[in-house]
């Protein structure tokens, strides 16, 4: 796996205004732009061009972020109508290309997969009444959509918008495959006859389903963690069973000792707690990591 440039221009020099984002030899181009700078997409033609877009709600707390997935033969006319009609979106990232090569067929293909590939994630609520169509294309060019969709991905990332990537994702491109890492290594919590198991990715630490889960909590559990906790119950992504809680889904925090303290319902040291198949603790692998 290659690395990529992308290249972010920054409209009026704000990190969270109008972007205008590129990734080398790629004809496609991303504009992001927050729902208080939408006059300001009028002066872009590059947002005027046949493409996708994805009307984003991200909040502040642990709810679930909402989007809405749509396409265009003129995306900004179309989000004209959707400022008017739709309330719930404070951003929009669109998708067109620098030629004159999406055509209509091309872009209901990618409105359809991408909407597949955001219900499968699981990470954002849809907003989409019906599920879209998808169009027929030759080989070829349905080979080119999905590099398409694989710069949105790439692009949605680096934007702050993980939607199109599953939480447990073990494939090679978010692995340094040349060098040693921990995302190789599958770590185990063992803790008054409760087993769970978990991994480390880019956003923190992966507590994978079917991991058990305290049914008691004490008071030294950290206030956020026990708020998740109660979420996760009240979503029933962690349901009771005998005396123990069982995870139900896969779900990401933001450090193993969150996890850990997840998993034991009191505060925990997570590179202590967690510990690989060879019984080597989460602390000692970064510790011969670093000394690599």
């Amino acid at each position: 796996m290659f690395g990529k440039s992308i290249r972010i221009y920054l409209s009026d020099g704000s990190p969270s205004g109008l972007r205008h984002v590129e990734i080398a030899n790629w004809s496609g181009q991303a504009i992001a732009c927050p729902r208080s700078r939408f006059s300001e997409l009028k002066k872009w033609t590059e947002s005027q061009r046949p493409g996708v877009y994805f009307l984003l709600e991200k909040h502040s707390t642990d709810d679930k972020n909402a989007v809405y997935i749509g396409e265009s033969e003129n995306v900004y006319k179309r989000l004209i109508e959707h400022d008017s009609k739709k309330d719930f979106w404070n951003e929009v990232i669109l998708f067109t290309s620098k030629d004159e090569h999406l055509t209509k067929s091309h872009i209901k293909y990618l409105e359809s997969r991408l909407s597949d590939i955001t219900k499968n994630a699981d990470r954002y609520t849809t907003q989409n009444g019906n599920k879209p169509t998808e169009s027929t294309l030759p080989r070829a060019e349905k080979d080119a959509m999905e590099e398409f969709i694989h710069n949105a991905k790439m692009i949605l990332g680096t934007l702050g918008h993980k939607l199109l990537e599953p939480i447990n994702s073990t494939n090679s491109e978010n692995i340094y495959t040349n060098t040693e890492s921990l995302f190789e290594h599958k770590f185990f919590f063992n803790v008054n006859g409760l087993s769970a198991e978990g991994k480390q990715n880019d956003e923190g630490f992966l507590l994978i389903k079917n991991s058990e889960i305290s049914i008691e909590t004490t008071t030294s559990i950290p206030g956020k963690i026990n708020s998740m906790r109660n979420k996760l119950i009240e979503d029933q992504i962690l349901i009771k069973k005998n005396n123990r809680l069982i995870l139900t889904k896969d779900i990401i925090l933001s450090s193993s000792s969150y996890a850990a303290a997840l998993v034991a319902g009191t505060s925990r040291s997570g590179p202590q707690s967690w510990k690989d198949s060879n019984g080597k603790t989460l602390k000692a692998l970064e510790e011969s990591l670093i000394k690599i």
